[in-house]
This record gives C-alpha cells, structure tokens and sequence, in this order.
C-alpha cells in the first residue's frame, strides 16, 4: 500500500492574542529542545510566557491522512481553523504541537499575491516561484508557455505585480502553482476574487492534476457545489477541531450546512392560539417537510423537493374556498403564489366539513442557492382574502438552499435571479438544421 501524500498528527496551533513575537530567545531554545524530545507536555508548558496575553488554539489535536490523486475539499464556517491550517500545512507557521510529514513538493495558493515580489514583473515572478518550489531554470521554461496561456495575462507578462489587478494575480498565482509540478497543490477560497469562467477554468485544472496527473489537492471554498463536484474526500472543521473526514463529501456537505441553522427557526406553525379566525375553515398546523415527510431541520439541496403541509377543519364548506402558501426571496419579493384550486375547475375537490391535509411541492431544480420564506394564503376565491401571505398575522416559515445545482462543470456557482432550473434544450448543427 502507498504511503500517504499528507499525514497530519495531533496537530495543535496556539496564539497569543494581542502578543506578535513576544516570545524569549529562552522560551525559544526551551520550545525547540521539548520538540526534539518529543515531548509535547513539556513543549504546551514551555510554550506559556508567563500568562502574558490571552491563549487562543486556532487547532486542537487535527489528525487524518491524505492518499495520492486525492481532492480533499476542507469546508468549516469562518474561524474553524481552514487557513491556520493551510498556513501548517504549507510551513508558513509551524503548529504548536503535533507533526505533519509530507511526502513531495508543496505548492501553496492561500491568499492574493503570496508568494509573489511586488516589484518583479509577472515573468520573473514565474521563475522565482519555480526555483523556490526546487525547479531548475529550463525546467521552469519548459511550462513557461502553458502558464502564460492560461493565466490569459500575456501583454502584462513584463508589467511589475503591484499593478496587477487582483483578478490578474490570482489568474498568475494559480497557473504558476498548477503548472510547475508540485506533487501536492494547496489552494485556498482565493479563487473567489476571479470571474466565474475562470474559476471554472481552475476547477477543470484542478481534476486534471488528480485524476491524469496522480497529484494531490487541498481545496477550500465556500462554494458547496465546486466542493462537491471536484472533491473525492471531505474534511469538516469546527471551531478548530477536527468534526468529521471521509469519502461521502455529499453527506459531509449536509452536515456542514445543516451545522449553520439557527435552531431557533422551526420549520412547523402550530395553531396554539386560535389565530386567524373565520367563518370558513380552522388552520391547525402550517409545515415544510422533507421527502420523507419529516419537518424540514436541514439546509435543501436544489435537487431535493420541499413538501408544503396544511392541516386544519374545515368549519363552513364552500366550493370558492381556496388554500395554499406565497413563495418570498430572502428580500421578501413575492416570487408566486399557489394554491389546490390551480388546476381546471372539472377537477376541483371541494373540502367537505371536517378536517383536511393539503400536500404540494415545491419542485426540485427550481429554486436558485439562498433563503426563501413560505407565507399561508387562504381566501374565497375573487371575494374575500382571509389569509394573505406576508400581510399581517400571516405565519411564515423559512428554508435555505444550498448545493446541488447541476451535475455540469459550467454550472458549479450560484447565478444570478431567483431561480435556477435545468431545462432541456434539443441542439441541431449542420446537415440537420435543413431535416
């Protein structure tokens, strides 16, 4: 069996807040002589200068490995511990205990213009990057041509970086640390700052370096749909601790999302209080669900259907009476609305006296990423609104959508506007435009 690319020990990370290199030439020497012991006891104790500044572990104990050819998506909220560890990992900070041992040369994209000499311009910034990655001269010059390509940064090849917009250093940065061979690519949410047919052009790169090259990628984004698509292996990160790491990344990405919900929002109104009396109808019970019919607890994928539930008694039968729920962005724009009398009249089902459950849909591939919320609409149809979504006394209930927008490389990121369906399209070239 082969030997990991990356393995990570019970690596641990400390700061001081408020203290920058406030450590003694003592406290150094003390620190260096526990960890050649290998006494990590004796290494958190030396490591103390005398209670000068508040302690904050940014890492606590983070162990896992990473196989060669892997795609390792490093997901966790803000704070988690992602670029603390990316900066170990690449030996920008060394951890306060533990050890790493990697096997092969690292390239590291962390942050916009790392790594490169402001003053240098774009052409020799390439060959500085190379010979710090261990590369010869001709080495470099052999994928000089396939970096400028890709970049697309070629009449500014001879223009000083701190020109550089911050698009045009990433565009550099990436194609540098892609090109130049390292065995393990590290590549954190800078790529944000590009175009979207540009982090598409890195992601593609990204594949191309696991799965034809055999290389190993560490990738953090925020792009849950990127992660997914890209990623073999998933690592979750919660308040600088290790929560969970394996091979189901899609299921890892459902409990990272769901980790983000406020628990307070609950996905069922109850009727406790005998609100929105009338005449007509009693509305016990207003619910979003899951396709299993559960309440709906946890962020919704695009490609999973919301259930709408409304349960109640119907006091007065009348055939004009109509039910159903308004659809909000997060914005509160009114995006439709839709209720059981939607279909022809012929097939109308009048709600007889006694109680009722009216199930619909929300349909799946539908809705864009974001936060949507769910207004009950009851009313006699053309005369008289009892219930309307978003007025007064309305309940509303709320869900988010995240992930899942399509399976293709060319739609990895949100778009723009509300929705976000998968359409078919019927495509004819040639000979059979004249069929």
């Amino acid at each position: 069996m082969s030997h990991p690319a990356i393995s990570i020990r019970n690596i641990s990370k400390k700061y001081r807040l408020g203290l920058i290199g406030m450590t003694t030439l003592r406290d150094e020497l003390q620190r260096r002589w526990a960890r050649l012991r290998r006494d990590d006891l004796a290494l958190g104790v030396k490591n103390n200068v005398r209670n000068r500044g508040a302690e904050f572990w940014a890492l606590r104990d983070i162990s896992f490995d990473v196989q060669p050819g892997e795609v390792v998506g490093l997901i966790g909220r803000n704070g988690a511990g992602k670029s603390t560890l990316l900066k170990v990992l690449s030996r920008i900070t060394e951890p306060t205990l533990g050890e790493i041992r990697l096997r092969g040369r690292v390239a590291s994209l962390l942050e916009v213009g790392t790594g490169f000499h402001p003053e240098l311009s774009g052409r020799e910034n390439i060959f500085l990057n190379g010979a710090v990655l261990g590369m010869t001269r001709a080495e470099t010059r052999r994928k000089f041509d396939e970096i400028v390509e890709f970049s697309e940064i070629g009449k500014f090849l001879d223009t000083p970086v701190k020109r550089y917009s911050s698009g045009m250093y990433v565009r550099l940065a990436f194609a540098v640390a892609a090109h130049l061979d390292p065995e393990i690519l590290i590549v954190d949410e800078v790529l944000a700052v590009g175009d979207v047919a540009f982090q598409r052009k890195c992601l593609g790169k990204v594949k191309e370096i696991s799965q034809g090259q055999h290389r190993t990628v560490i990738f953090v984004s925020h792009n849950m749909n990127a992660v997914e698509n890209i990623c073999t292996h998933g690592v979750m990160l919660r308040n600088g601790q290790l929560v969970r790491e394996g091979s189901d990344v899609r299921d890892i990405i459902r409990q990272y999302l769901a980790d983000g919900l406020n628990p307070d929002q609950e996905p069922v109104w109850q009727n406790d209080t005998h609100q929105l009396k009338n005449d007509y109808c009693r509305i016990d019970r207003f619910l979003l669900a899951d396709p299993q019919g559960d309440p709906l607890r946890e962020t919704v994928r695009n490609d999973t259907s919301v259930s709408v539930i409304i349960e109640g008694e119907i006091l007065k039968p009348n055939p004009n009476l109509q039910c159903g729920y308004g659809l909000f962005s997060d914005e509160m724009d009114l995006l439709y609305i839709s209720t059981h009398l939607d279909q022809p009249e012929s097939e109308w089902v009048e709600l007889p006296r006694g109680s009722f459950r009216l199930t619909t849909k929300i349909p799946r591939r539908f809705l864009n990423e974001g936060r949507y919320h769910v207004g009950l609409f009851f009313a006699l149809n053309r005369r008289e609104k009892l219930c309307e979504p978003g007025g007064k006394g309305s309940p509303m209930l709320t869900f988010e959508i995240r992930g899942g927008l399509s399976d293709s490389p060319a739609f990895m990121s949100r778009r723009s506007g509300f929705l976000s369906p998968i359409l078919e399209w019927e495509t004819r070239t040639g000979v059979e435009l004249l069929a």
